[in-house]
């Protein structure tokens, strides 16, 4: 019998303990002389995935979305969420305890701003928040004549009285041939942007594991550990990590480039370091408050920015590269064994939403290389395809019948991490679906064909997997593309592709192209692929450009396609694309598979 080992289908919401749970933490903040809390759902690092000790936010009001923010006054209490959790918000928590807010439209500041009173006292965690989250909500509270206070320890870890233990994960030495650079030469590189005097604290574990080539397992998905670091411009970096998760030689290597140190030291190296009146470089997106202002009171200069890391770890060493090329190959030939089975099955009724899911889990552990999932697959039939980030419980699972299915999964081995969603239909597709699957199959194709100079955005190319859509008055909500790691997050910044993607693409970056449409309460579409972007040679071309090579090799269901409504440049990509397929993909299957496979990347 098939079963998940990456995943679970529990249902983790019990909206029926906000209300004792949220009374419990009013009384622990009446104690403390506080009038509000703020609740993020982060973890030191601000995290996407965090360890189940940092789920506060899930514990206090039941909702698990992978981001939002709750603040509980004495009288009143909210839960903000963005788009993606209209609905989910509404059937996790309470909503006689929790008023469900838009985060964009009307942000916690807003809200707070709006029911303080002079001389109230809001807490907030110093070390959940970062300097700009922290500003913003200052602003706000002072704004109204309250008080803005950071706690020494957080009131809602006093009232949940069997929060798990912090993750002790052990760490993993990343091999240099999957890496590209050792360890020497990626300290040597972040040195060199760096000013004279300047030390720069790295908060963002993604990059301290890309930085020491290092891999962890303390939260769910991505291979991190939970750790600090400190690289000056001149002199030893110190590795703060706990030691229990290091064996002898791991800590060996590790020493031969770096002192390490227990977390625990890192506050009193911020006092050490400003009182030798030192300047240090912080990351705005990941380093907590209180590091922050724990240097700047002990009179150091802080310059909250960006960790120059980012840049650095999104353009993929030429050994990433082939390492993310064999980890797609090996991970297509799993998901075409799962088409195929899919299929075969999924007509004769019988199949729901988990075992598809399990199924799939199934193929990509037989490759024997599969360290984890990169997220928890959506697979969602009917109205479930028709919410982007649907996670699929046993009280939510849906039998697969005649109609349309979403599956978006991802794989992560040790050479590369994978992302793909296809968008299947069992029995024949209504004639609505059809001209929006072809929709989103054109600016799918206008993304993987886009070619473009260096310095162009992410913006500048969002336009073009919406085109099609916009000219029938439709549209999705979600950005068309986001960042990989490699062996490491599925969702990578800075580099993506979206009306709100301001960095330029550079060669090496691996992005998803995942253009899609929704309609809600009766189907979703979703087409991704992953691309990375390389330099392009073009004939008698005046300027060098870049483009896009695609690693995701996967059939796209052909009789969804109307071809009718594709040009021929656009005719001649799809079958170009699915010769690729079988040229790639049909050797690692079995007979039966390949046959199927033949079928499935014919021609149109």
């Amino acid at each position: 019998m098939l079963h998940a080992r990456f995943q679970s289908f529990d249902e983790k919401a019990d909206p029926s303990q906000g209300g004792a749970r949220v009374a419990a933490l009013r009384a622990e903040l009446a104690r403390r002389g506080l009038d509000g809390f703020v609740v993020p759902r982060a973890d030191e690092h601000q995290n996407e995935y965090v360890p189940p000790a940092a789920e506060r936010l899930a514990w206090l009001t039941g909702f698990t979305g992978s981001a939002g923010i709750a603040v509980v006054l004495t009288d009143a209490a909210a839960v903000f969420v963005d788009g993606r959790y209209t609905v989910q918000i509404r059937e996790q928590v309470d909503l006689a305890v929790f008023v469900p807010e838009p985060w964009l439209d009307h942000p916690p500041e807003a809200w707070l701003g709006e029911r303080l009173v002079p001389g109230q006292a809001i807490g907030f965690d110093p070390w959940l928040h970062t300097p700009p989250q922290v500003e913003r909500l200052s602003r706000a509270v002072e704004a109204a004549g309250a008080r803005l206070v950071p706690v020494d320890s957080n009131p809602v870890d006093a009232v949940w009285t069997d929060r798990p233990a912090a993750p002790c994960g052990a760490v993993s030495l990343h091999p240099e041939h999957l890496a590209g650079q050792d360890r020497a030469a990626k300290v040597a590189a972040v040195r060199d942007r760096l000013a004279e005097g300047e030390t720069l604290l790295v908060s963002d574990p993604h990059a301290v594991a890309w930085l020491f080539n290092i891999r962890g397992a303390d939260v769910g998905h991505t291979p991190l550990p939970l750790a600090y670091a400190l690289v000056p411009r001149s002199g030893r970096p110190i590795l703060y990590v706990d030691g229990a998760k290091l064996s002898n030689s791991v800590r060996d290597a590790l020493e031969a480039v770096t002192e390490v140190a227990p977390p625990a030291g890192l506050l009193a190296a911020m006092d050490r370091l400003g009182r030798e009146g030192r300047a240090l470089r912080f990351d705005a997106a990941t380093v907590p408050h209180r590091l922050v202002r724990a240097l700047e009171a002990a009179g150091g200069t802080a310059t909250v920015g960006t960790d120059p890391i980012a840049l650095m770890k999104a353009s993929k060493s030429e050994a990433e590269r082939q390492g993310s090329r064999e980890a797609h190959r090996r991970d297509a030939a799993a998901f075409a064994r799962f088409l195929h089975w899919f299929a075969g099955e999924a007509p004769k009724g019988g199949l729901t939403e988990i075992s598809c899911v399990e199924a799939l889990e199934h193929f990509r552990r037989e490759t024997g290389a599969l360290k984890d999932l990169s997220f928890p697959t959506i697979a969602g039939f009917g109205p479930h395809a028709a919410i982007p980030h649907y996670r699929v419980t046993t009280g939510s699972d849906l039998p697969v019948g005649p109609g349309v299915f979403l599956i978006d999964s991802g794989g992560q081995y040790e050479d590369g991490t994978t992302d793909i969603t296809r968008t299947l239909c069992v029995g024949p597709p209504e004639p609505a679906f059809v001209d929006g699957f072809t929709r989103v199959l054109k600016g799918h194709i206008a993304i993987a064909r886009a070619v473009f100079p260096p310095g162009t955005t992410g913006a500048q190319l969002d336009p073009f997997a919406r085109q099609h859509l916009w000219r029938a008055g439709l549209d999705f909500d979600h950005g068309t593309g986001h960042g990989v790691g490699s062996y490491l997050s599925v969702h990578e910044g800075p580099q993506r592709i979206a009306k709100t993607g301001t960095t330029p693409l550079a060669e090496g970056m691996i992005l998803s192209n995942e253009p899609g449409l929704y309609r809600a309460g009766a189907w979703g579409i979703r087409i991704e692929n992953l691309i990375l972007v390389e330099a392009r040679d073009i004939p008698g071309g005046e300027r060098p450009m870049l483009g896009f090579e695609t690693l995701t090799f996967a059939p796209i269901q052909r009789d969804l396609i109307d071809v009718a409504m594709l040009d021929a440049e656009e005719r001649a990509w799809i079958d170009a694309y699915h010769a690729e397929v079988r040229d790639i993909v049909a050797p690692l299957l079995a007979p039966d598979v390949r046959a199927w496979l033949e079928g499935a990347t014919r021609p149109l």
